[in-house]
């Protein structure tokens, strides 16, 4: 499978593309939060010289405690199943991961049903935001794991074995729509993402079963993650604004997002143990990040509906 960089997207294939989206930070303050809104795509620039094939490397520039989410763009009529791995880490599963093969218990999304991630699966329909922080500090979500920081983020995508679904599209049909709003407004020059707050989220169980992905057709790409001044250094340009205040954005009366999918279930990570999230590495360094709690009005939030995949107003 050729994966290829158009347009700030990462295009597998000819079906699927992958897209990071610039996002409110939620508080890591044990409460559950809706979804926070899209801000425009992450700028993403090839790490070197490439022609596509079947991995690329990339870079996308993130301010230390800046948070993001993956968008997913899928073709309804033609699945694909997709890894993604965090610092070595698999963001469903919670388990070291080398991203060579799709994983029994489910450790992997399925595209669609799955329209988005912002992060690692906590169970319960619960994720932890993914944030950067810097690499070797111990904040990665490998740290946690005991494992050496590497940072940056993969993504594998697998194809689906033929047969299984049809050839052709049918007429085009809208995808899942999460708006954005346009707001203007001396450390490691890589950086890890680490665990933060609570968000609800579900990981959509794989409805077709694992025989249906042929793992011998797969692409992936590696995206390190730059800070400003290491963003500034490679490329010659200016990175993203840094983003609003989560506080600041609900007092302006601006909408959260949620999704109605009570009826659908969600995958648990196969790691039980207790994810170290940065708030944990904060207190062991005695860091006060300024992190504080946000009470998001239920007329703010709009419901998304999962099944339709409409914006319910």
């Amino acid at each position: 499978m050729d994966v290829a960089l158009k347009d700030n997207r990462v295009q597998f294939g000819d079906r699927f593309s992958v897209s990071l989206h610039r996002t409110l930070r939620i508080p890591d303050d044990g409460r559950v939060y809706p979804l926070p809104p899209g801000f425009g795509l992450f700028p993403l620039r090839p790490a070197s010289t490439t022609a596509p094939g079947p991995r690329l490397e990339l870079i996308v520039p993130l301010y230390q405690r800046e948070a993001l989410w993956l968008g997913f763009s899928a073709a309804p009529w033609k699945p694909n199943a997709v890894k993604v791995i965090v610092g070595g880490v698999n963001a469903v599963s919670g388990l070291p991961d080398t991203a060579t093969a799709l994983g029994d218990p489910q450790d992997y999304l399925v595209c669609p049903d799955q329209p988005w991630l912002d992060g690692f699966n906590a169970g319960g329909g619960v994720i932890r935001q993914f944030v950067a922080m810097p690499l070797g500090q111990g904040y990665g979500i490998e740290a946690g794991a005991g494992l050496p920081e590497r940072g940056g983020l993969e993504i594998v995508v697998f194809d689906p074995k033929p047969g299984y679904f049809p050839d052709a599209p049918p007429p085009e049909r809208l995808g899942p729509a999460r708006p954005s709003r346009i707001v203007r407004s001396a450390e490691p020059r890589e950086m890890a993402l680490g665990a933060s707050g609570r968000m609800r989220q579900k990981i959509y169980p794989d409805r077709y079963g694992g025989a249906v992905w042929d793992q011998d057709n797969a692409g992936g790409v590696r995206i390190r993650i730059l800070n400003s001044h290491g963003w500034r250094e490679l490329t010659k340009s200016e990175p993203p604004a840094t983003p609003i205040a989560a506080a600041a954005y609900t007092a302006a009366g601006l909408p959260w997002f949620d999704l109605y999918d009570e009826q659908d279930r969600s995958v648990a990570p196969s790691d039980s143990g207790k994810v170290k999230t940065v708030g944990d590495r904060d207190q062991e360094l005695r860091i006060d990040p300024g992190d504080r709690s946000v009470d998001v009005p239920e007329n703010q939030v709009i419901i998304i509906d999962h099944r339709r995949r409409e914006v319910d107003h």
